[in-house]
């Protein structure tokens, strides 16, 4: 994976631009992400894999440090080797008095 690559769910409408490279295989409900997808996702989203993602999160896997943004949220969880990602919090901002 490379910084800004854009990656596709084939079992449902999640969209994610990578932020933070790793060397792993990010899937989404259970199937395999990819960059080019000829027609419409198709396919069942596998069960416990169902959690869907949010647009305009980020999201995260801490082992391998790979950060991707949700540009198109869908109903299938964003994982790694089994293990779903997760949802990175957002920094609080300082206060102005």
């Amino acid at each position: 994976m490379k910084v800004g690559q854009r990656l596709k769910s084939a079992v449902c409408t999640t969209n994610v631009v990578v932020v933070r490279a790793a060397e792993v295989t990010l899937s989404c409900g259970g199937a395999a992400m990819v960059e080019k997808l000829e027609g419409e996702p198709s396919g069942e989203v596998a069960a416990g894999l169902d959690g869907g993602t949010a647009l305009g999160k980020r999201y995260l896997h801490t082992e391998s440090g790979l950060e991707v943004m949700c540009v198109a949220a869908g109903t299938g969880s964003l994982a790694v080797d089994g293990v779903v990602l997760e949802l990175k919090a957002a920094k609080s901002l300082p206060a102005s008095d």
